[in-house]
């Protein structure tokens, strides 16, 4: 168990008004940031979708997010999303929402619906902890954890997406395929059952230079629109770009970014890592 989940009740689904009003103010304030950056370079309004990173986050925030109109959570430890998942299941459907609806029919019949991803690192012997409960793996970096996910998602009659996660910066801490490997790799992956391959991620790099950050940016742009443009199967639907955070989203969204993962700016700085 992760260190901090003794210290944290995930699950408590109470969260005070002034912390809920907190966080509703938070989100009007990136969402102004995200809809003044698409306006800035000619992007449509609502083409770059929010995620809320919710690693440490109690159910109660989660939702309190959720009501604010956030549509798209995103966890980084399976762990977390056993100790959410019942509670999130019971608050959305009391809202009337769908948490990752397993159908286009189960979607229409509720108002609308939320989706969940897993964002950090997945070790294939955690699959089983999310695969019923998420609807994309953005952080596939290796075609052997691919197939794992592919078997167990073929044999449950599901269809997993996945973003393929890519190293631009280099940096040896972060995880991700190199990005001379994303190419094959991406095509690769989208040919095996059960799995949708929906675009690629990466973490930008952890520095204060503006130009390197963007670059690595415009680079992961460029393996998207290769992978789209090559007409291989499975490869249609890669259109996804998860790329940007608290601190470079809207570099990201002058690169093309189309999923900012956020966290701190709509939640606050972690009490525990």
């Amino acid at each position: 168990m992760v260190s901090y989940m003794g210290h944290i009740d995930l699950s408590n689904q109470n969260v005070e008004e002034q912390r809920a009003a907190q966080i509703r103010d938070n989100i009007v304030t990136v969402m102004d940031k995200i809809r003044v950056t698409e306006h800035q370079t000619g992007r449509s309004s609502g083409e770059v979708k929010l995620l809320a990173a919710t690693k440490t986050r109690t159910v109660g925030e989660i939702m309190a997010a959720i009501d604010a109109g956030v549509r798209l959570i995103g966890e980084n430890r399976p762990q977390e999303v056993t100790a959410k998942i019942a509670g999130l299941q019971t608050l959305c459907a009391q809202h009337g929402l769908a948490l990752n609806p397993k159908s286009h029919d189960e979607a229409k019949a509720m108002n609308a619906c939320v989706d969940f991803h897993l964002i950090g690192q997945l070790q294939a012997n955690k699959i089983n902890k999310v695969i019923d409960h998420v609807g994309t793996i953005e952080s596939v970096d290796n075609f052997q954890l691919a197939e794992r996910i592919s078997r167990r998602a073929a044999a449950r009659g599901l269809t997993m997406g996945i973003l393929l996660e890519v190293n631009e910066s280099g940096e040896e801490a972060k995880s991700g395929c190199e990005p001379d490997d994303a190419f094959e790799l991406a095509c690769k992956m989208a040919t095996l059952p059960g799995l949708e391959l929906q675009g690629l991620m990466t973490i930008g790099a952890h520095v204060d230079d503006e130009a390197i950050i963007r670059k690595g940016f415009a680079h992961l742009r460029t393996a998207r629109d290769a992978i789209l443009q090559s007409g291989e199967p499975g490869t249609a639907g890669c259109s996804e770009l998860s790329m940007g955070m608290t601190h470079d989203m809207e570099y990201a969204i002058r690169e093309g970014s189309t999923i900012v993962r956020v966290g701190t700016a709509i939640f606050g700085p972690r009490a525990f890592i």
